[in-house]
């Protein structure tokens, strides 16, 4: 409002001032065009005079004095025509003078009035972003306010969680007691547990024992399997192919690894305490049927076993009870490394020891093991 006044105050300053000015330049106006009818006017008269004058100088020459006051007078006329004349000169140019102060006041005024209207557009700019501020003010005042509410729910709620967690707090300490408690009594099981672990380690690796000390009482006269203890004997230097009867060239080899095998399992007092089962095992490849194939392979390990209940061998050591036979059929074949089953090796007989429990121990190894 105030700009709008100030501005309202120059416009009619300036107005004034032109008003002004037009009504100068109205009067300069009239003046100049008096005095162009006056001289107009004078000029004729004097000119009608002159030729007045003219016309009756023949006849007036006696009149000379009033001739030379006539001239004297166009003389004054004619100096006050010029002074007329100098005047107008003067008032032409005090005319030209002020029509240039007014074009140059009115480009001013232009000038003042283009500067006071991009002064009003900017006014008007500012007043939107004063308007446009005012707005995110309350809405940024709204938000605030909205927030200031939340913060108020928050800390009630918070009060609220801060009681239930003191009453949490004892209960979780009070859990923590126990859990101490309790805590010993693991720690005192796990103790014992670890002992008892360690004791069943202990046992199960009686296997590993006794095939070390198998292995050593052996030398290099017997292969055995590093990790059954077992010793493999081919089927094709036993039997012939398709018989369950035993060669009489290689009863004398059977008798000698058998002696050399068993004699190292009764002999050794760290392995004989352990013996359960001597297992004597026949295989035989794929080919066949599966019934055809254990008949053949019960029989054969049946041959076997009773050529060796007949060596006094084993009724001086008393034998007989630690022996058993059992046919696998083709259940245990061997294969190469492809994969392909390798049929010589397949036809065999194991002669194989079980420990005390080792079905057992065996349980409890993979147990552990796993765990």
């Amino acid at each position: 409002m105030f700009y709008n006044n100030k501005k309202n105050e120059e416009t009619n300053f300036w107005l004034s001032y032109a008003d002004l000015m037009a009504g100068l330049l109205f009067v300069f106006i009239l003046l100049i065009g008096a005095i162009v009818v006056k001289s107009t006017v004078l000029k004729s008269n004097l000119n009608s005079k002159e030729n007045s004058l003219e016309n009756s100088l023949s006849m007036l020459l006696l009149r000379d004095k009033e001739v030379q006051k006539l001239k004297r007078l166009l003389a004054q006329r004619s100096q006050e025509l010029n002074s007329t004349k100098d005047a107008l000169l003067i008032s032409k140019n005090a005319f030209k003078l002020k029509t240039e102060e007014l074009v140059n006041l009115n480009n001013i005024l232009l000038s003042q009035n283009m500067k006071i209207d991009d002064f009003n557009n900017k006014i008007i700019i500012m007043q939107n972003l004063l308007d446009e501020s005012n707005a995110t003010l309350a809405e940024k005042n709204n938000k605030l306010q909205n927030y200031k509410n939340k913060v108020l729910i928050l800390s009630n709620n918070l009060t609220a969680k801060e009681d239930t967690l003191k009453l949490k707090d004892e209960k979780l300490l009070t859990l923590l007691r126990t859990i101490e408690a309790k805590e010993t009594k693991y720690d005192a099981l796990i103790a014992k547990l670890q002992a008892q672990k360690a004791k069943i380690k202990s046992l199960t690796g009686i296997k590993i024992k006794v095939i070390a000390e198998l292995k050593q009482s052996l030398g290099k006269n017997v292969e055995i399997d590093t990790k059954s203890g077992s010793m493999r004997l081919s089927s094709n230097i036993l039997f012939d192919k398709g018989s369950a009867e035993l060669k009489e060239s290689s009863k004398k080899e059977l008798k000698k690894v058998f002696i050399n095998y068993i004699g190292a399992l009764t002999s050794n007092r760290n392995i004989k305490d352990h013996i359960e089962r001597i297992v004597i095992e026949g295989h035989t490849d794929s080919d066949g049927g599966y019934l055809l194939n254990l008949n053949l392979s019960q029989k054969r390990a049946y041959a076997v076993m009773n050529y060796l209940l007949t060596l006094d061998f084993t009724k001086k050591n008393k034998i007989k009870p630690l022996l058993v036979a059992s046919g696998r059929s083709y259940l245990d074949a061997i294969y190469d490394k492809d994969g392909k089953e390798d049929k010589e090796a397949s036809r065999r007989i194991e002669i194989k020891f079980r420990l005390k429990n080792d079905d057992a121990m065996n349980q409890i190894e993979k147990i552990l093991d796993y765990e």
